[in-house]
């Protein structure tokens, strides 16, 4: 009865962060409809940011779990949609370094600026917000450990 009891407790646990995750990026991708960008997009703006002179294809694909294709393919569309420049470091290398452009640069600026998440999380006051990241860190250090791929 203990051992049901504790399947069903851990297939709830795994609905539950299912379903807070969904609904976090609805909430979001509600949230970023005046700037016309979704949330994938923002995330690698940020990630294009962050890395700045290193960012390539390889080190985006690697900073969000995705294959290179899928993200040189989002690139490709946001290169389009004037975000981002595609820039090879030298003239015979396949190699291509990413760089914002300034359309992207301010729409990096309200990446991390949510008013609903910050309304969301408060239901949780600071040291529950550190035991919530402690518990979902220890989870995906073991989630890395099994291939994804």
């Amino acid at each position: 009865m203990a051992k049901q009891n504790s399947s069903n407790l851990n297939s709830g646990l795994w609905l539950l962060i299912g379903k807070i995750h969904h609904k976090r990026i609805l909430v979001r991708q509600r949230e970023l409809i005046p700037y016309n960008i979704p949330t994938r997009q923002l995330h690698i703006l940020g990630i294009i940011h962050d890395l700045g002179p290193r960012a390539t294809i390889a080190e985006i694909a690697k900073k969000v779990e995705r294959k290179v294709d899928v993200v040189s393919r989002q690139t490709v569309s946001m290169e389009k949609d004037g975000l981002i420049k595609r820039i090879k470091d030298k003239p015979k290398t396949r190699l291509l370094r990413l760089e914002l452009t300034e359309k992207g640069l301010d729409l990096v600026r309200i990446k991390d600026k949510s008013k609903a998440m910050d309304e969301i999380i408060s239901v949780l006051n600071v040291e529950e917000r550190q035991q919530l990241k402690t518990l979902l860190s220890k989870i995906l250090i073991k989630l890395n450990e099994y291939p994804s791929d």
